[in-house]
Parts: C-alpha cells; structure tokens; sequence
C-alpha cells in the first residue's frame, strides 16, 4: 500500500473543496481552464492506458462493465447535478436543505473510482482522480454553501467527500490481501466501470465547459496539455 497516492487523493479533493472560501463569484475562467485540463488528461489516460489494460486477459465481460459504468455515471448525475465535472447549478428553491443525493452519488462515484488503485501500477489513474476531484470538490464545495450549510458543515463534508477515494484504495486493498477475496477476480471489471465513468465525464467536461460546445485557443491549449502529458506518461510507463 502505497501512502502517497492515498494523501494526493485527499489532499487534492480537500484543496479543490477548501479552495471555494478563496474564490466566490461566478467568474471562474481559471476552473473552466482546469476542467478542460482534467477531461482531455483523463480522456487520455483513459484510451492510452486504462483501456488496453482492462482488455488485457480473457474477461468478455468487460465491455459489458464498461457500459454498465457509463450508464451509472448517468443514473448518479440525476442525483449530482453533474458536479462530477464541475457544474456548479445554482438551486434557488429549498436553499436550506442539504443536497443528500449530490453528497451521496459523489461519495460512491469517488469510492468506486478508488477500488482499482490497489492493483498493478495505477499512478496514471491516480493522477486523473486527483486532477478531476480538484474541480468536482469545488463544485460541490459551491453546492453546499449555496444551500446555506455554513462554513463548519461546509468543510465536513468536503472532507468526507476527500476520503472516499481513499477508502475505495483501502477497501480494495484489503479486499487483494486478506481473505475476503480475491482482486484479481474481478479487477478487470470493475477497471471496466471505472473507464465507462471516465468516458462519460471526460467527454462532458470537453464539450460543456465553455459556452456553446466552443473551443477558443486557451481550452484548446489546456486540452493539448492535457492530451499531450497523458500520452508522454503512457510512453514512459510502457
């Protein structure tokens, strides 16, 4: 068990959710930069490096897994309103109640995305997580203060929401190493639903986050970075 991946799943979380006491306002040109960054590294990391891997054996089903985790990101935006990719909607009605189903789809979508990290070199997903919880931390971080939640329950929850991934390493680590069971028998597949997540919001956060579907040269910019260091670490891991 590798320590340093658990501390950068949480301390980017937790520096993407604390961050929104800093930078109030609608104005967020920096985060839209940032979500194109984090959709184009993980779209790529996702083709490069996620996919051959989960093909890598004699599991048919993975495809299958693959469609399952699509769909399910979609089932768990009707509950988050998207901030998996950094929308921030604005709830103007019941402002004092707390948002249960954003808190729960995003605290499963976490755990879910940290389950794989304890099998094989997954450095590169570790790096897609902690980049893409940055801007969904703060989203949600946004959510909460919006609805009135006050600073206390505010940075609980950005908290918890932080060690979700983390507790998905660690669960599954436990899972590989005691006997419980047996990772390798379900690695691929759950690697599936984790690639059918990251298809839905990488692709989502390249087409939404700019107005009209449009790309200008600074989102292209960011998105060729994104592209372009995600192949260059494929290349240096293969």
């Amino acid at each position: 068990m590798e320590i340093w991946k658990v501390l950068l799943l949480f301390l980017s979380a937790s520096f993407g959710g604390l961050s929104v006491f800093l930078f109030r306002g609608d104005n967020h040109k920096m985060l839209k930069l940032v979500l194109s960054f984090s959709g184009a590294y993980l779209f790529g990391i996702t083709v490069l490096h996620l996919i051959p891997d989960a093909y890598h054996g004699n599991d048919n089903y993975v495809g299958v897994f693959i469609l399952i985790g699509f769909l399910f990101q979609i089932v768990l935006e009707l509950f988050s309103d998207g901030i998996e990719h950094g929308h921030m909607h604005k709830h103007q009605h019941d402002l004092m109640v707390f948002p249960v189903g954003i808190m729960v789809s995003l605290c499963l979508h976490a755990f879910l995305e940290g389950m794989p990290l304890a099998q094989g070199n997954q450095d590169q997903l570790v790096y897609g997580i902690a980049l893409h919880h940055i801007p969904a931390a703060f989203a949600l971080g946004t959510v909460l203060l919006t609805n009135k939640q006050g600073r206390n329950k505010t940075v609980f929850f950005i908290l918890l929401f932080a060690v979700m991934a983390p507790a998905g390493y660690f669960f599954s680590n436990t899972l590989s190493t005691g006997n419980i069971g047996n990772l390798q028998h379900y690695f691929n597949r759950i690697m599936g639903m984790v690639i059918g997540i990251f298809l839905h919001i990488s692709t989502t956060i390249l087409f939404e986050s700019s107005a009209d579907h449009k790309f200008n040269l600074r989102k292209m910019g960011a998105v060729l970075l994104g592209v372009a260091i995600a192949l260059a670490g494929s290349s240096l891991t293969d």
